[in-house]
Order: structure tokens, then C-alpha cells, then sequence
């Protein structure tokens, strides 16, 4: 595929900078875990002041059991600490101004900087979610009610760039199981497909003709309903910025960052796999499973290292990648007898 050219940079359809890009200077982040502060009180009045909580809330004061203390940029979502296991990561958290700032976003823009100033165009509200495909009981879900489908969780993960750059980012939802569960699955059922919102009046970067839109992503019914597959409402415990995926968006921790589809409208359920965005792109470069993997790299990209944005620049020393980011033992039985260089 042919490079990008931009009046600030040089970008590759998938990889953003190509040249190092600026850092912005982090916040200040927590050194030990142990002295965290615990989540302000958060309540529908919080949830009120940017349009996600004009239904009841999720959550009564005291409930609230979150343990990464919020910035005060936008309303405040409850949720309390998951139990599940391998959801919460020791490492140090990404700065909040670098998950917000730096992103791949294309529906706004190329650049990492894009998102954060172009997504303000963004409407998180109204937002109807369909759930269809070999189901027995479609949904179609008003946000409100997509709240309220199962307590709101904090996990932390860690994200994984295939550009070879990483974060940890502490999020807010449930497993997407919940929801899946929901509408019943066939028997048929075999993969999901999730679709993002492609709206060029939201989003100026729909008018380009980098990807093929709508962006759409997709896994195997079990990946999807393993219980680390988050479907996330917020982050750093507000709710989701719009350059970060506003209202809800997917996490898959253990594989590459472009597979969590953002500013989901849809969820199909299908008897075979369907082509992933960036599949369709460049299927030489990116597989329909693209879980990490520091053995296989990417034609431009090793994988066998990364930068974790926020700790040092550009030239900081990398960090070794972790097989399936750091999540083998919870995810490792999925691909059990798989080769992995070929089902990449």
C-alpha cells in the first residue's frame, strides 16, 4: 500500500507517524498502586453534565470501589473493581493526557493528534446499538439501556500498537458477553462482527478513501465471549472521551489495538468470519486474529519490543513484548494447536 503524505507528516494507512512524532509532556502518574486514591462519589448528576446520564443511574454513592483517581474532564461513571481474572495489570498507568492525545482514530484523521482535535464534532447521544445475525432475540439498544445491561467493572489493560507502541490504560465496562448473551446465539454462531459508526458529518476523516467504510472488525465467538473481551463506556474513571470511542467501544487486551472496533452502531453474529477492515487493506499484512505476538512480525514493524508512550520519548529503552500482551494464561487454550505464524 502506498504511503500517506500530509502537510505535518509522512504516514502509512495503518501506522499514523512514521517519522518520531513529539511526545506530549505526561501528567503526573501513581509510582505505587498501593497509594491510589479511591474514585470520587459518582452519581447521575455527574453522569448528567455531558449527555450520557440522562437515565437512571448506574450506581448508588458507596458503591463506587474504583481505585485510579479521575481527572475531572468529564462525568464521572461508576464501577467497581473486577474480579475477573488477569483484568487488572500492575503496570504503571499511561498518563491520562497521553491516552487521550495520542490515538488512531482515522475517522478523524490520520494523525495521532487528530482524534483529540477533530472528534468534538462527535454525538455520543442518541446512540442505538443492533445486535442481529444469527441470533434468536435481535436487539437493537438505546444507550441508556446498554448501560444498564451489567455492573460497570475497572479493569486495566495493556494496549498493544502494532506500530510497535504500547499503554496502559485503566477502563470502565462489562464483558461483552453480557450483551451477546442477550440475543441469544444460534447454533450457527460461529464469529461477530462489529461495525463503527461512519457518519462524514461527525467525522471528516470518512470522507478519505484510506479504509474502505464502514470500519468494521471481527473475532470468533469465543474470543468474543471470553470474560477479558470488555465493551468499554469509559476510561481513567469518566466516560469516554469522543477521540477515544465515544459512547462504547471494544477492548481485546491480548491482541493488536486496531481490532477494538470504536463507536460501535452494530454487532452481527455470522456463520463464517467476515473481512476486518484492515484485512481487506492489506490481507499480506494484517490477519483476521492479529493477537500479539513477538515471534511474527509485521512487514515494517518488529513486534518483538515496544514503546510504552508516556516513559521517556521517543528514544527511551523498549520494553519487551509479551506473548498475547501479557494475557497467555488466560487466553493462551483459545489458539491451543493453532500455528500461529500462519493464523496470524
Amino acid at each position: 500500500m502506498a504511503f500517506i503524505r500530509t502537510s505535518r507528516h509522512t504516514l502509512h494507512p495503518d501506522s499514523g507517524l512514521i517519522l518520531p512524532e513529539h511526545e506530549v509532556t505526561p501528567r503526573a502518574v501513581y509510582e505505587d498502586r498501593r497509594n491510589l486514591l479511591k474514585g470520587l462519589a459518582m452519581g447521575a448528576a455527574g453522569l448528567a453534565a455531558t449527555g450520557l446520564g440522562h437515565g437512571p443511574a448506574l450506581a448508588q454513592p458507596g458503591q463506587q470501589a474504583g481505585l485510579v483517581q479521575r481527572p475531572g474532564k468529564l462525568a464521572a461513571l461508576p464501577a467497581t473493581r473486577s474480579t475477573v481474572p488477569g483484568a487488572y495489570v500492575m503496570d504503571k498507568l499511561t498518563p491520562h493526557g497521553d491516552v487521550t492525545t495520542y490515538n488512531n482514530f482515522y475517522e478523524f484523521g490520520t494523525d495521532k493528534s487528530d482524534p483529540a482535535e477533530n472528534a468534538h464534532t462527535l454525538k455520543p447521544r442518541p446512540w442505538t446499538l443492533v445486535i442481529d445475525g444469527e441470533v434468536g432475540k435481535p436487539q437493537k439498544l438505546g444507550l441508556d439501556d446498554l448501560l444498564k445491561v451489567a455492573p460497570m467493572e475497572e479493569r486495566i489493560y495493556r494496549m498493544r500498537c502494532v506500530e510497535g507502541w504500547s499503554m496502559v490504560i485503566p477502563w470502565l465496562g462489562y464483558s461483552l458477553a453480557n450483551l451477546i448473551k442477550r440475543a441469544e446465539p444460534t447454533g450457527k454462531a460461529k464469529y461477530v462482527e462489529f461495525v463503527s459508526l461512519a457518519d462524514p458529518k461527525q467525522m471528516p476523516g470518512v470522507r478519505s478513501s484510506v479504509l474502505d467504510w464502514p470500519y468494521v472488525e471481527g473475532l470468533r465467538l469465543d474470543e468474543a465471549m471470553h470474560p477479558l473481551t470488555l465493551m468499554a463506556f469509559g476510561l481513567y474513571g469518566e466516560v469516554l472521551p469522543n477521540q477515544n470511542g465515544a459512547p462504547l467501544r471494544l477492548v481485546v487486551p491480548w491482541k493488536y489495538g486496531f481490532k477494538s472496533a470504536k463507536s460501535i452502531v452494530r454487532i452481527r453474529l455470522l456463520e463464517k468470519p467476515n473481512t476486518p477492515s484492515w484485512v481487506k487493506a492489506g490481507p499480506q499484512e494484517y490477519g483476521y486474529f492479529s493477537n500479539v505476538n513477538p515471534k511474527v512480525d509485521h512487514p515494517r514493524w518488529s513486534q518483538a519490543t515496544e514503546r510504552r508512550i508516556g516513559e521517556g520519548g521517543f528514544f527511551a529503552p523498549k520494553k519487551p513484548t509479551l506473548m498475547f500482551n501479557g494475557y497467555e494464561a488466560q487466553v493462551g487454550q483459545l489458539y491451543a494447536g493453532m500455528d500461529l505464524r500462519k493464523f496470524f
